[in-house]
């Protein structure tokens, strides 16, 4: 069933999340993405809960966040810019802007909105999350406390490629990082079986 909403008087078919999936396995064909592009989905979904946001177009933008990413690993200025021939008549233009901000550093589509803030804050932060689930002896995030994650966040050496300064894109959201790594961990605990965590 496609869901039919007006942006700008204009009527624009919104995807559901099962063919968003089917797109996304189409272009990612690395299983540890397609498990980035699901824990993105999931923490997405749980701050547009707490914010009382479209949980579902904040969670089909964390799924197809990096749709384009094996497609531009080798010119990472066009990751996010892709994305909009890949997802093109499937997602409005505001949909794609977030995507593309999530890269702004490249695509200079500089982040204005919560849901940007959220996208880039979430992207981070999921790295960080994981890392510290895979250290814990069961390897499990259900053990895994927010405690700990505010730990590791503090080691600058543990899990260098998570941008500490990229998850701290809560605040500009009014999240305090504390809270917002609290949101995080319960929200990839809801798919922890989908991250075989």
């Amino acid at each position: 069933m496609q869901v039919q909403f007006l942006f700008n008087n204009f009527k624009i078919r919104f995807m559901e999340r099962k063919e968003a999936l089917e797109i996304l396995k189409e272009n990612l064909k690395k299983e540890n993405l397609i498990k980035h592009s699901i824990a993105v989905e999931a923490i997405m979904k749980g701050l547009a809960k707490f914010l009382k946001e479209d949980e579902e177009r904040w969670g089909l933008i964390g799924l197809l966040h990096d749709i384009d990413f094996e497609k531009t690993e080798n010119d990472f200025s066009s990751h996010g810019i892709k994305a909009k021939e890949i997802l093109s008549g499937k997602v409005d233009e505001d949909f794609l802007r977030t995507i593309r901000s999530h890269n702004f550093e490249n695509t200079k589509e500089e982040p204005k909105e919560k849901v940007d803030f959220a996208l880039i804050a979430s992207d981070a932060v999921s790295g960080l999350i994981i890392a510290c689930a895979l250290v814990l002896p069961s390897k499990k995030l259900e053990d895994l406390k927010v405690e700990t994650v505010i730990k590791k966040f503090k080691q600058k050496d543990f899990a260098r490629n998570c941008r500490r300064e990229r998850i701290l894109f809560c605040e500009k959201m009014g999240i305090e990082k504390e809270k917002f790594f609290e949101i995080a961990l319960n929200s990839l605990k809801n798919v922890s079986r989908e991250l075989g965590l």
